[in-house]
């Protein structure tokens, strides 16, 4: 008898995490599932795996998929198809792009496709580009300038701006076409591509850098070129998704890689060979895309076609939701610091050290969600996977800054103010002593009262006159014990006051409160 899983029978599968949606994308150079859960407006990625199964590679002589290459595909989408089914996975969209749609043969593959049960959709170049600017839209939401996004068969270019985007092209100049291009020389072929550029509509070369806004760069070829020049300079960070170069560093990675030799770049870590055979002639599209469209800074985006499917799918409200607060509030309720717990404890410490100049309430909300959450890792190990979990997981809406002023409220909430250089390598000092306040007040609050909503009620922390107060109802006097004490001292002299303890009747508490 054949077993099905019903979709609540996981047996704990994913650690705790539900699987929501997937999404089966067909690209000219890989076939690949992605499993999504948590919030679909951060989504965590449960399960991604692909098939290089280059479907596009001989669509540029023969017009057709290649016959290999859909053998292969076909073998992981079956799987794929099974895994989906055992896992009780319902909501499945199935998405291809150039490759199929260019090909003569592309309709028979379609037609394999539904024989395994699956629905796909054929998207135009158009919708393509406009899918891949809404994933960058939702990861960053103030985005103003150019997505282009570089697949095996084609190049989408589109603007973006205010949450929309608009002037969609795509053109036929995937990394699988390239090669051919660079027959004539690195000279000709950077000719060829800015001919291709100008000819689709996109000249903005002689308008001033100011007013171009950022080139948002999406795809697997881009990311290994993040990964290459985040290793050049040595960057304390490992996830390439909003790294950024100005225009003049975004030129130099143009032309070291451009002058590169494949082999070499094989051996570098966290490059495939696929992408290291790439890469060079990636960087002389990148050059041609500087050249035209004089972008003030390049941005690495790791969300593209696959998330702006999800985002396009949220309802109106759920887009305006903070993509970091979202993220990082499903990860801590998760391990014990829901977000009822962390708003609580934020407004408490507001008065005494809130955002200033360099953090916002937002990434305070967000400590504060990650630090409560590590104090349910063990001790010994609490303090690196904390500061791993700010610096290095995918949040979408924070930049480096941001990461490691993130890193510095959680160690302080550890009482560990010597911060590691990887840390220090990302904020100013002003920055990161900002937020090791949040730690501090942080850590006051949860060992008042044990994070008892009743310690919250009946206790009040100012800033009076110039001196840290910390007020107490007179039932809750006895809550004034030794470590209370001691993280008064501690988050008082960071703030360079005085500092007392206030024993107020009851009343006086509620009256506030209410």
């Amino acid at each position: 008898m054949s077993y099905r899983r019903r979709p609540d029978d996981r047996d704990g599968a994913f650690a705790g995490n539900t699987p929501e949606r997937a999404i089966i994308d067909i690209g000219s150079n890989t076939v690949r599932l992605v499993v999504y859960g948590g919030s679909m407006r951060a989504p965590m990625v449960l399960l991604n795996e692909k098939v290089t199964a280059k479907l596009g590679r001989e669509i540029a002589v023969t017009g057709r998929l290649a016959e290999e290459a859909i053998a292969l595909a076909l073998r992981g989408l079956r799987r794929f198809a099974l895994l989906l089914e055992d896992l009780g996975i319902r909501d499945v969209e199935t998405v291809a792009t150039a490759a199929v749609r260019d090909a003569v043969n592309g309709p028979e593959f379609v037609e394999e496709l539904r024989a395994i049960g699956l629905k796909p959709r054929v998207i135009s170049g158009e919708e393509e580009a406009l899918l891949s600017a809404h994933g960058v839209i939702g990861a960053f939401p103030d985005a103003r300038g150019i997505v282009a996004d570089l697949g095996g068969g084609s190049l989408e270019l589109v603007r973006v701006a205010s949450g929309t985007a608009d002037g969609a092209s795509t053109l036929p100049l995937g990394t699988l076409r390239l090669p051919d291009l660079r027959k004539g020389g690195r000279a000709e072929m950077t000719k060829t591509l800015d001919k291709a550029i100008r000819k689709a509509g996109w000249d903005l070369a002689e308008i001033a850098p100011a007013d171009n806004g950022a080139l948002y760069l999406v795809g697997g070829t881009w990311r290994a070129m993040a990964v290459y020049a985040m290793a050049a300079r040595d960057h304390a960070l490992s996830d390439p998704h909003g790294f950024e170069l100005d225009a003049a560093s975004a030129q130099e990675l143009v032309m070291a890689l451009a002058g590169s030799e494949s082999d070499a770049l094989k051996e570098r870590d966290r490059i495939s060979a696929m992408r290291a055979e790439k890469l060079p002639d990636a960087a002389v599209l990148l050059g041609a895309l500087l050249t035209r469209l004089n972008p003030d800074k390049v941005v690495f985006s790791s969300w593209g076609l696959r998330e702006g499917l999800l985002y396009d799918r949220l309802p109106a409200h759920s887009r305006t939701q903070d993509p970091l607060l979202a993220g990082v509030g499903v990860f801590a309720s998760q391990r014990g610091a829901p977000a009822t717990l962390a708003m609580r404890m934020a407004a408490w410490t507001l008065d005494a050290a809130p955002a200033r100049e360099h953090g916002s309430e937002r990434l305070r909300l967000a400590a504060t969600m990650l630090a409560l959450a590590s104090m349910q890792i063990e001790p010994n190990l609490r303090l690196p996977q904390a500061i791993d979990w700010a610096l290095h997981k995918r949040w979408v809406g924070v930049g480096g800054e941001g990461r490691a002023m993130m890193a510095a409220a959680i160690a302080a909430n550890g009482n560990q103010l010597d911060l590691p250089g990887r840390v220090r390598a990302l904020a100013s000092e002003e920055a990161l002593e900002e937020a090791a306040r949040w730690g501090l007040a942080l850590r006051l609050a949860r060992r008042l009262g044990a994070s008892s909503r009743r310690s919250f009620e009946v206790s009040q922390l100012v800033v009076e006159e110039g001196a840290l107060v910390l007020k107490l109802a007179e039932s809750h006097e006895a809550l004034f014990g030794i470590p209370t004490e001691k993280d008064m001292k501690l988050l008082a002299g960071r703030l360079g006051c005085e500092w007392r303890v206030e024993i107020v009747p009851d009343c006086v508490l509620m009256a506030r409160r209410d």
